[in-house]
């Protein structure tokens, strides 16, 4: 894998995609910085990240034998590269928050934001942007965030971390070319966050109703059974926890 180390850039994903424009990348072309200072999160959220101290990067993947009704498995894919590899770092409580935030107990420790290339009814290539807390202590106004280094007490070496988490990711991606594709949901549905218990959810629009998730949908969004047992499917941002 080839990797270009910057000291500073507004948004990696934004940069990488900019350097696939105007030239043929290896497949899992990783550009990280140890300064991030206009990243991004799902539906042009901001990310804010403690400079030189957590990780962020981004990751092209090419080659992919994908339709564009099959987005959904790159998301899987890459969330629980990620999940697995906290666990062998001993993270206690992780689960995938829908659709792909990294949580231990209920604070975010990483965020993923996946922009796949469209043509023709096919996934061109996939840009993965990955905000990890790693070494960074305080989050002000933020409660319910932590990092590796809170949960553990100690810091970590990132360059190791990054290394871990592109093999994973490597490993994880290898299992969508050969079509596992009910392993991958599977694997994500059995750690995806208060699945099937009751909870408080609140719309986009301002209602609130007691609900469980149940599933996925075949485009990616989120299954909520409500107290009249009706099933109710949500996109990103049109559904919260309270």
């Amino acid at each position: 894998m080839k990797i270009i180390k910057l000291d500073a850039i507004d948004s990696t994903n934004s940069f990488l995609k900019e350097l696939n424009k105007d030239s043929s990348l290896e497949n899992f072309t990783i550009v990280v910085t140890k300064n991030q200072q206009k990243g991004r999160g799902q539906r042009d959220a901001n990310w804010y990240s403690e400079p030189f101290k957590n990780l962020t990067f981004s990751v092209l993947v090419n080659k992919l034998k994908l339709k564009t009704n099959q987005a959904k498995y790159i998301n899987f894919a890459v969330s629980l590269a990620i999940f697995k590899v906290l666990e062998i770092y001993k993270i206690q409580n992780l689960f995938i928050k829908w659709p792909n935030d990294i949580m231990s107990a209920n604070k975010k420790i990483c965020g993923i934001l996946i922009e796949n290339s469209l043509s023709n009814n096919k996934i061109n290539n996939s840009i993965i942007g990955i905000g990890l807390n790693v070494n960074q202590v305080n989050f002000p106004n933020l409660e319910r965030v932590s990092s590796l280094n809170n949960i553990l007490g100690y810091e970590l070496n990132l360059d190791n971390l990054l290394i871990d988490l592109t093999k994973q990711l490597k490993f994880q991606f290898d299992l969508l070319n050969k079509n596992l594709f009910s392993n991958l949901e599977n694997e994500y549905l059995a750690v995806l966050y208060k699945k099937d218990i009751p909870s408080m959810f609140k719309t986009n629009k301002g209602i609130t109703f007691l609900g469980k998730i149940i599933g996925i949908a075949r485009n990616g969004n989120l299954l909520v059974e409500n107290e009249n047992n009706e099933v109710e499917e949500f996109a990103i941002k049109e559904i919260s926890f309270l």
